[in-house]
């Protein structure tokens, strides 16, 4: 979980360095790379978002000059990256999600490079809180590739540690606020929950503990894992306090 606009401040210096090292290795989505070539033409003309609170982050990863100032050129490469990735609207603006979704793209060759989780002979799901990523892996293979979550905003932190999912519910709906919609629950500590949610997944800044997954990750994820699996949790989400 993002904590809206500290999101783009406190924290994010030091992840920065990681993502751009890791985007070195893993290559641009065709539509991006296509895009970012400087042959601009009508497309990149027709694309006037401003600069984005990620552009540099974005253009580091598209393999632009990382001036972080938006072109026409830069913004049609960022539009490039969102229709590769299902982000709408696919605007060429450098917010929030697009630069949640390149997290998870440049981790996706090696999710564990750093060998922050654990490696264990049965499924582990990983959750990544300083870069806010889950993954699941068996061994070293990967078996559910990064996606970008939401996890517990300050003084409601996701607490860290193994844990392991005791719990599933479908079409849960939250008995503490409001009976929200929490599609797809699957429950690993005390009432935290990996789950889906529906709309936008930054919106108010962070959750309540539980990791957020959009509903069609969520869902995904409820396919892979069943009661028993191991969940194991690490780090500090920017924003909130060590």
């Amino acid at each position: 979980m993002t904590t809206g606009d500290a999101a783009g401040a406190i924290g994010r210096a030091a992840a920065t360095a990681a993502i751009l090292a890791a985007s070195a290795l893993a290559p641009a989505p065709p539509a991006a790379a296509a895009a970012g070539d400087g042959g601009g033409g009508g497309a990149a003309a027709g694309c006037t978002a401003g600069t984005g609170p990620y552009q540099r982050e974005l253009e580091g990863h598209l393999r632009r000059p990382a001036d972080g100032v938006q072109d026409a050129a830069d913004c049609e490469a960022v539009r490039g990256f969102q229709r590769a990735n299902g982000i709408r609207p696919a605007d060429g603006y450098a917010g929030l999600v697009t630069y949640r979704t390149m997290v998870a793209v440049a981790a996706r060759t090696d999710p564990n490079a750093a060998g922050a989780c654990p490696v264990r002979p049965h499924r582990v799901t990983c959750v990544d809180m300083e870069r806010q990523l889950l993954w699941v892996q068996r061994d070293e293979r990967i078996v559910f590739p990064p996606v970008p979550v939401r996890t517990g905003r300050d003084d409601e932190e996701t607490r860290p540690g193994w844990h392991e999912v005791y719990w599933r519910s479908k079409d849960h709906k939250s008995t503490l606020y409001d009976d929200a919609p929490m599609p797809y629950a699957q429950f690993f500590d005390e009432g935290q929950a990996l789950h889906g949610r529906p709309g936008d997944l930054y919106a108010h800044g962070g959750s309540a503990g539980c990791v957020n997954l959009s509903v069609p990750d969520a869902e995904r994820l409820w396919n892979l894992l069943t009661e028993g699996d191991a969940v194991y949790v690490w780090g500090t989400k920017p924003g909130t306090e060590d």
